[in-house]
């Protein structure tokens, strides 16, 4: 059975799972569903559309579903998804999403949102990600898995961030990081590969070398880096790291985060 504390206000409709804790002063809304085994610290606030799945924990005065921070929202019951498995610490927000970018925000398993950090609208952040105090992400963000943001680091709207990037503390986030990238600065750049994360998803020596002489040759090698892209593109199936680094540029629409002297 759910526990839920008496001072707790639950909206008709809302769907609460086996298991789960509501502690004090908690307010859910009519069109809320909380999986399985969730602990609601205190004082949270859900509402929209939101979707919670089995094992999360959320701590005081996080906010989640409120309306997405957008000119264009006139009120529409829009969506939040959040997968298994997160935690959620102090004054989290995560928005809905809006009619025009596609209605649901998406955040995946495993998350570990730290104090005052923010998921905006229209966002689809992946499994594993962590979000270090006050990280933000503008609207309609795509955010890979196993990604970690550092500290007050800021991602502009319609920004993507490849799957296992770490982003240094207090970065502004301006342009597209590839897959496996590791940036710093206050507007960030790329300073390499995200090396300690690729070991700890069991990349080989062999494997952590070939990808290192694909990097070099891409953003350090001679020419402009139209002209090293297309050399190296035949280098693809030398590794699947590479070929996903090459198809997550080629489907790009924005800037590319670069090395602060690459052409």
């Amino acid at each position: 059975m759910s526990k839920i504390d008496p001072t707790a206000r639950i909206a008709d409709g809302a769907v609460i799972g086996e298991g789960t804790e509501i502690g004090p002063y908690c307010i859910i809304g009519p069109n809320v569903v909380i999986g399985k085994n969730c602990k609601l610290i205190g004082h949270v606030h859900i509402t929209a559309q939101t979707t919670i799945g089995d094992d999360c924990t959320i701590y005081p005065f996080a906010s989640l579903g409120t309306p997405p921070q957008s000119l264009s929202y006139r009120g529409e019951l829009t969506k939040l998804k959040i997968g298994s498995g997160c935690t959620i610490r102090e004054s989290v927000t995560m928005n809905a999403g809006t009619v025009a970018g596609g209605g649901v925000t998406t955040v995946g398993d495993r998350g570990y949102f730290m104090n005052c950090s923010h998921v905006g609208h229209d966002c689809h952040v992946g499994n594993d990600a962590i979000f270090a105090t006050s990280a933000t992400l503008g609207g309609h963000c795509e955010i890979g898995d196993f990604v970690f943001i550092g500290g007050l680091s800021a991602v502009h709207q319609f920004t993507r961030i490849g799957p296992q990037v770490m982003v240094g503390g207090v970065c502004g986030v301006r342009d597209d990081i590839i897959p496996f990238g590791l940036v710093n600065g206050q507007y960030a750049a790329l300073e390499g590969l995200n090396i300690i994360g690729m070991k700890r998803r069991k990349f080989t020596k062999q494997r952590l070398a070939t990808v290192r002489g694909f990097y070099q040759k891409l953003f350090h090698g001679p020419g402009t880096f139209a002209e090293r892209l297309e050399a190296v593109r035949p280098l693809a199936g030398e590794d699947p790291a590479i070929a996903e680094i090459l198809d997550f540029i080629g489907k790009g629409k924005r800037p590319l985060c670069l090395p602060a002297i690459a052409k």
